[in-house]
């Protein structure tokens, strides 16, 4: 019998990068989906604590065989919902992702919905990954805007990405973490078949104001690289710079553990 997952992500549920993880996954996994019905990119772990969530159910836009749910809330939501209320039976893993673009660092890390759903399985007790893939300057705003629709080669590194997913996935199924723990995993924005996986640890880097003022008492988001505190040939944005995959363990499980 399949492994059962459970996918989310924070581009919303019609997201291609979602939609090639999905596909990736069918030989091997029975897949469920219970994802954002719109966009929730940094929203980190944030929780609709006022009003209604509203849950679709929407097994029509995934292949056949795939149960899924569009829910109008945040990916940790998401996940919370699906496992306390949706799914017949719990899974046997949690991924998040594909996310468009890196969640690396300290910084992206906690702000990103994407790892936030990983972390909600993580906390159920389940083995989870989120998954990110870094993509270049110049394609980021389109790929974004069109929800994930690439184009030529990137359309090959991202079927790769989803095929080191499922990969990923088995053998994580295979030889599971202590409870409590996530696998960050980001996606070089030239990943093929044959690409390295490094482990590696958050890049410490100060991102300072995200925000600028566009009018007088009005300001307005602006994301900026940051400047790098403490350089770390293990970081993951080294490693992403080599080319390679990287994997980075979150361990909350040590949270108010004596050392």
């Amino acid at each position: 019998m399949k492994p059962h997952a459970l996918v989310t992500n924070d581009d919303g549920i019609d997201s291609i990068f979602l939609h090639r993880l999905v596909d990736a996954l069918l030989p091997d996994f029975q897949v469920s989906v219970a994802a954002p019905a719109f966009e929730q990119s940094w929203i980190g772990r944030a929780v609709s604590r006022h009003g209604e969530v509203e849950v679709i159910h929407s097994p029509s836009i995934f292949p056949e065989g795939v149960d899924a749910w569009a829910i109008s809330g945040t990916p940790t939501d998401c996940v919370n919902i699906a496992l306390g209320n949706l799914v017949k039976a719990q899974p046997d893993i949690v991924l998040s992702g594909i996310n468009i673009g890196y969640n690396t660092t300290e910084t992206l890390i906690l702000s990103s919905g994407t790892v936030a759903g990983a972390i909600e399985g993580a906390l159920w007790g389940l083995p989870a990954i989120a998954f990110s893939k870094c993509v270049p300057h110049h394609l980021f705003e389109g790929i974004q805007r069109t929800k994930g629709q690439t184009e030529g080669d990137f359309t090959d590194s991202l079927i790769a990405a989803a095929e080191h997913a499922r990969r990923i996935a088995l053998k994580t199924l295979e030889n599971p973490p202590h409870t409590g723990t996530v696998l960050n995993i980001n996606f070089p924005a030239s990943t093929s078949a044959d690409s390295p996986t490094e482990a590696t640890v958050p890049a410490k880097i100060q991102l300072g104001s995200l925000y600028a003022e566009v009018s007088p008492g009005k300001y307005s988001f602006r994301y900026s690289e940051g400047t790098t505190l403490e350089p770390n040939p293990q970081s993951d944005r080294e490693a992403l710079e080599r080319g390679s995959i990287s994997r980075s363990i979150l361990d909350f499980a040590r949270i108010g553990q004596r050392e």
